[in-house]
């Protein structure tokens, strides 16, 4: 299987109503934000806040696609 397939392949996954509603529901919301916290607080640390900006505006593109805020 090459790339092409795998891209393909979670194209086909990430298109699918049931996957969409998924991503769009109340509990991938509070999943979503633990883990974006948890991720933006992490990379803060290690940078030293040096990329807190950047930081915050990534977390903030990924929380607009996942969830329901």
């Amino acid at each position: 299987m090459g790339l092409e397939d795998i891209t393909k392949k979670a194209q086909d996954f990430l298109g699918d109503s049931t996957v969409k509603d998924a991503l769009k529901s109340e509990q991938a919301e509070d999943i979503s934000d633990k883990l974006l916290d948890g991720v933006a607080g992490a990379v803060n640390k290690v940078t030293g806040d040096k990329f807190e900006e950047q930081v915050e505006g990534a977390r903030a593109a990924a929380d607009k696609a996942v969830g329901t805020e």
